[in-house]
């Protein structure tokens, strides 16, 4: 192993890869913008006016295509494809595995003995039909019941990636259950756009007709040389590194974060962005992150749907890349101790097709009101809804660095600045029912007049708030960097989607009452105002003492996955999500169950891994360094004696005994770990396995981490047999 080891420096030694791997970017960016996207403009050159005008609406207004003008739109998309030299389609979908799934069919279709076309039909394109059996299901598919089918996204755009035309799709089973993310998702901003809709043409502008959820999420990720990826079996088989000790230098100078990006890394970025921009993605910055070759790149704000297809699709097409210049990229949330870790923080906010974002303030009291009704009603649904959205960002990979100076903690608040705080202090002295001319004039020109202003100034952010307002859209700051934006975006949207209905019934039956719409607005506002404020914090999330004041707020600290878990099935959020149309109880209880399994497999695997390491390549390494130091201590007592070896051979004598205490550490703690995965298997059910493998199998990492590590630093460094990680982290 430590061949290998040595054999990948080495390797890297002689290799130019800066060099080699030199890559020119066009003039303008621009020219290449959606080149490989069955784009708008792709569609009006070969799409006829009917079916132009019916996949236009179906983008819009969710109105059904017929199946002669599917055909229509696949024989389009078959040429536009075949002129770009492809060969295969695919119905490219989001299961539950958390990365994307395809399975290749060729246009090739012989109809006689000797003679062939390429063929692609409205049937085809519409749908497809995948082994639902082996992809996670929760139960609800048996393994003989295989059938599943995917069904066509017109709403997200057709791309090409190499020579496969993909075709983005829901995926559910037989039966009709969700078996993805993207199917959720379409449901929750379906949900929300009605909702929102409703509220800005009952009470601020009739000519809204559509509200569309934005998202403009921020990748992080690392990358590494991919011969000293190899070299280390805990990177390649789980993402992370289990083994390790800290490098004398990491990120304490801060010379990474916004740094010169190296060289070879710029080849990486240039090909990515420029395979990105072909694709319809509209990545525009890209930097160093704090750790050490840890980077992050981040999008223009799209419509939701369509920004979690192209995060998902950038992932599969940065690892391609990353491959051709012989890096391997790491998505795992923590996967060096002692380094930050990696997120991907999720910035959501509301557009209307009048080119208004709702959750910026505009330039009178009405737009301001506008403003302040989709903010308060936001809060408000995080503050219901705190836990489902903790449960939304929850994973054994997460858990490592929620908390962790690096990320928010797990219990969930929201920071909005202490101006705008201000505000909602004022509004909560509304007064109860209707309200003088010169209160509403004081209200309007003192208070809801000066957000604008307000929030000009208002430029600080809070690093430890899980959810922050930044001027004119929340951040969902606690989301991972391996996770599917689906999920989170799911639950944004669906509990944005029932506060806003809601808030519209109350507001509605006020003004019944007699109140004027604004009056009746501030009169609800002012309700929610005060049952919000226990989720608002602008202080360090990382103190004790929130902590201490959160859970006196009546705030859950969930740290673990399965502790989040534990609350998803509350009939509060089955309710929710059944009322929306969004899930149905049976499709909460199988995700539950499959975020469980998933947990536990996950942590069953990192521990055999760790027990395979320590036990075959640690204890042996160690043992031989051990060997030479007692050679070392004979030959010394051969001739200088007793009397005078034992001072001489002191130190070596020394860490003859550390090493075997290490070494019997090791032995011992990997034992009972093995006895811990057994008894954690044994477990009746899956949230009772998981709470087994996160409280009895997790902590014998620890110990078996901390004695290796110890011997990292006595072995000679030429028989050490894992890659370290000043190799892994400061080799460009």
């Amino acid at each position: 192993m430590s061949n290998l080891r040595f054999k990948a420096l080495e390797l890297l030694s002689q290799k130019d890869y800066r060099k080699d791997n030199a890559v020119e970017v066009p003039a303008k960016l621009s020219s290449l913008f959606c080149e490989n996207v069955f784009s708008e403009e792709t569609m009006r050159e070969y799409l006829t006016k009917e079916a132009f005008t019916s996949i236009q609406n179906a983008i819009k207004s969710g109105v059904k295509i017929q199946r002669d003008v599917a055909d229509q739109i696949a024989i389009a998309m078959k040429d536009w494809s075949l002129s770009k030299g492809v060969t295969h389609y695919t119905h490219w979908f989001q299961p539950l595995t958390g990365s994307t799934a395809e399975k290749h069919d060729s246009f090739f279709t012989p109809f006689e003995s000797d003679r062939a076309i390429e063929r692609f039909a409205g049937g085809m394109l519409i749908q497809q039909e995948p082994d639902a059996s082996s992809f996670p299901n929760g139960g609800i598919r048996n393994t003989f019941e295989a059938r599943g089918y995917t069904a066509w996204d017109p709403t997200s755009p057709a791309f090409i990636m190499g020579t496969t035309l993909c075709i983005p799709s829901i995926f559910i089973s037989y039966t009709g259950e969700t078996l993805d993310y993207k199917a959720p998702l379409l449901r929750a901003l379906h949900a929300v756009d009605e909702a929102a809709t409703d509220i800005c043409r009952s009470y601020f502008d009739k000519n809204v007709t559509k509200v569309i959820p934005t998202l403009g999420w921020e990748q992080e990720y690392f990358l590494v040389d991919s011969a000293l990826y190899q070299s280390r079996p805990d990177l390649v088989i789980t993402g992370k590194t289990l083994l390790g000790h800290s490098p004398a230098k990491g990120q304490q100078l801060d010379d990474h974060y916004f740094g010169s990006i190296p060289t070879r890394v710029m080849n990486f970025m240039k090909e990515l962005e420029i395979k990105a921009i072909q694709l319809g993605i509209p990545v525009t910055t890209r930097h160093n992150e704090v750790a050490p070759n840890q980077f992050e790149l981040a999008p223009m704000f799209e419509e939701v749907n369509v920004a979690v297809d192209h995060n998902s699709l950038l992932m599969d097409l940065m690892a391609r890349v990353a491959h051709k210049h012989h890096f391997h990229i790491l998505f795992h949330e923590k996967p060096f101790a002692g380094v930050n870790g990696s997120g991907k923080h999720n910035n959501w906010s509301l557009a209307t097709d009048t080119g208004e974002n709702l959750l910026s303030p505009g330039k009178n009291p009405k737009k301001n009101l506008q403003f302040l009704t989709f903010f308060v009603n936001t809060l408000k649904a995080v503050h219901d809804y705190a836990d489902l959205l903790r449960v939304s960002i929850a994973s054994a990979g997460n858990d490592h660095r929620l908390g962790a100076n690096e990320a928010p903690p797990a219990i969930i608040s929201a920071f909005i600045g202490s101006q705008l705080f201000g505000v909602l202090e004022e509004l909560e002295k509304v007064k109860d029912g209707k309200l003088s001319p010169e209160e509403k004039t004081d209200l309007k020109l003192n208070v809801v007049g000066k957000i604008p202003n307000i929030l000009l100034d208002n430029t600080d952010r809070n690093r430890t708030s899980p959810f922050a307002f930044t001027g004119n859209k929340f951040e969902i700051r606690a989301v991972g960097s391996s996770a599917n934006c689906a999920e989170v975006m799911t639950v944004m949207n669906a509990i944005a989607a029932k506060q806003f209905k809601t808030f519209k019934i109350e507001v509605d039956a006020l003004v019944e009452e007699g109140l004027k719409k604004d009056e009746a607005i501030f009169n609800v506002l002012r309700e929610y105002i005060k049952a919000a404020k226990n989720i608002m914090f602008e202080g360090d999330g990382y103190s004790e003492e929130w902590a201490a004041e959160a859970a006196e707020r009546g705030l859950n600290n969930l740290k673990t996955t399965p502790q989040a878990l534990s609350r998803e099935l509350d009939p509060k959020f089955i309710e929710l999500f059944e009322e929306l149309g969004i899930y149905t109880h049976r499709e909460m209880e199988a995700r539950n169950e499959i975020k469980l399994e998933k947990y536990s497999t996950v942590i069953a695997i990192e521990a055999r891994v760790i027990a395979d390491i320590a036990r075959n390549h640690i204890i042996p390494c160690a043992l031989k360094y051990q060997n030479r130091l007692i050679e070392n201590v004979r030959g010394l007592k051969e001739i200088f004696g007793d009397a005078e070896y034992q001072t001489l051979a002191k130190e070596q004598m020394s860490l003859i005994r550390d090493i075997s205490g290490h070494v019997s550490v090791i032995k011992i703690e990997v034992e009972n770990l093995l006895t811990a995965i057994d008894n954690a298997k044994s477990k009746n059910n899956s949230r009772e396995m998981a709470e087994s493998f996160c409280e009895e199998v997790i902590p014998f990492f620890a110990k078996i981490r901390n004695s290796s590590d110890e011997l990292e630093m006595m072995v000679d460094d030429e028989l050490w047999p894992l890659t370290k990680y000043r190799e892994l982290l400061f080799t460009k």
